[in-house]
């Protein structure tokens, strides 16, 4: 019924969808390196970051599980080894889960179905709450709170 009384003369097009995508798809391309990064972090060998140049490259070393994958040459040893995957599935998991929150919370905050002129609960206590009352109870009960009167 509410959503039948209002219009929106902005017409819903496809650039802010494809920008929300594009945005969920940049975190879980950089949280494969993170989890790799924090697979080499927890094997001992410290925080490594692909080179610029290998971001993309180096994508299916990572999946496939090395560590060396994209990394400058004589950054790790030649004989390390991480938990590449299990870091990265991890990783994109807890990834998943927080993109997922901000979607339901961003959907019910600006989706079509939101609710339409609430009040906050300030503005609900500016308006109705106790100490309004208190403010204008000389209005509301006359013969219990006086007006008070300026000294002459």
């Amino acid at each position: 019924m509410q959503q039948q009384r209002r219009h929106n003369p902005y017409p819903l097009t496809w650039e802010i969808p494809l920008g929300v995508l594009l945005g969920a798809v940049l975190v879980l391309f950089y949280g494969l390196h993170a989890g790799r990064g924090l697979a080499i972090w927890l094997a001992g060998y410290g925080w490594h970051w692909p080179t610029p140049t290998a971001l993309v490259s180096s994508i299916p070393g990572v999946v496939a599980g090395d560590p060396h994958a994209g990394l400058a040459d004589g950054a790790l040893p030649a004989g390390a080894t991480a938990p590449v995957i299990v870091c990265a599935i991890v990783a994109e998991l807890v990834l998943l889960a927080g993109i997922t929150l901000i979607t339901v919370w961003g959907w019910a905050r600006w989706g079509p179905g939101r609710i339409l002129g609430m009040a906050t609960p300030t503005q609900v206590e500016n308006v109705l709450g106790v100490s309004r009352l208190r403010k204008v109870r000389h209005v509301i009960r006359p013969d219990l709170y006086p007006k008070k009167r300026a000294l002459r």
